[in-house]
Protein backbone atom coordinates (compact mmCIF):
# COMPACT_ATOMS: atom_id res chain seq x y z
CA UNK A 1 0.00 0.00 0.00
CA UNK A 2 1.18 3.36 -0.57
CA UNK A 3 0.82 6.10 1.76
CA UNK A 4 0.94 10.27 0.84
CA UNK A 5 2.35 12.21 3.38
CA UNK A 6 2.83 15.71 3.68
CA UNK A 7 6.36 16.98 4.32
CA UNK A 8 6.51 19.96 6.62
CA UNK A 9 7.21 23.67 5.56
CA UNK A 10 10.20 25.92 7.02
CA UNK A 11 10.24 29.82 6.20
CA UNK A 12 13.90 31.02 6.31
CA UNK A 13 14.36 34.78 6.35
CA UNK A 14 17.69 36.49 6.40
CA UNK A 15 17.85 39.48 8.50
CA UNK A 16 20.99 41.73 9.33
CA UNK A 17 23.45 38.81 8.33
CA UNK A 18 21.32 36.07 10.84
CA UNK A 19 19.32 33.42 9.42
CA UNK A 20 15.90 32.91 11.12
CA UNK A 21 14.04 29.39 11.08
CA UNK A 22 9.73 30.37 10.97
CA UNK A 23 8.10 27.26 11.97
CA UNK A 24 4.94 27.06 9.94
CA UNK A 25 2.03 28.36 11.58
CA UNK A 26 -0.80 26.61 9.15
CA UNK A 27 -0.09 24.15 6.96
CA UNK A 28 -3.28 25.02 5.00
CA UNK A 29 -2.38 29.05 4.48
CA UNK A 30 -0.59 29.68 1.10
CA UNK A 31 2.99 30.84 1.65
CA UNK A 32 1.77 34.64 1.04
CA UNK A 33 -0.14 34.53 3.93
CA UNK A 34 1.86 32.55 5.82
CA UNK A 35 4.42 36.06 5.04
CA UNK A 36 1.92 37.77 5.73
CA UNK A 37 1.63 36.35 9.57
CA UNK A 38 5.49 37.02 10.06
CA UNK A 39 5.04 40.20 8.95
CA UNK A 40 3.88 41.88 11.83
CA UNK A 41 6.94 40.56 13.83
CA UNK A 42 9.34 40.70 11.18
CA UNK A 43 9.07 44.05 9.53
CA UNK A 44 11.31 43.23 7.03
CA UNK A 45 9.40 40.93 5.09
CA UNK A 46 6.59 43.11 4.18
CA UNK A 47 8.84 44.00 1.09
CA UNK A 48 10.11 40.28 0.22
CA UNK A 49 9.73 38.07 -1.86
CA UNK A 50 8.91 34.20 -1.72
CA UNK A 51 11.21 32.05 -3.54
CA UNK A 52 10.44 28.74 -5.36
CA UNK A 53 10.41 26.15 -2.68
CA UNK A 54 13.22 24.00 -2.40
CA UNK A 55 13.26 20.22 -1.05
CA UNK A 56 16.00 20.39 2.14
CA UNK A 57 16.29 17.76 5.31
CA UNK A 58 13.23 16.17 4.51
CA UNK A 59 11.06 19.90 4.61
CA UNK A 60 9.79 22.14 2.08
CA UNK A 61 12.03 25.35 2.14
CA UNK A 62 10.73 28.69 1.52
CA UNK A 63 13.03 31.81 1.41
CA UNK A 64 11.86 35.38 2.60
CA UNK A 65 13.90 37.23 -0.03
CA UNK A 66 14.41 41.29 0.62
CA UNK A 67 15.98 43.23 -1.71
CA UNK A 68 17.54 46.49 -0.16
CA UNK A 69 18.84 48.79 -2.71
CA UNK A 70 20.38 51.90 -2.95
CA UNK A 71 18.89 54.88 -4.09
CA UNK A 72 21.18 57.11 -7.15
Amino acid sequence: MLLATQLPRVFILMDKGQVITLTDPNPKWSPQAVLNFYSANYPIVTTAKISAPVLKDDAVQYRFETVIGTKG
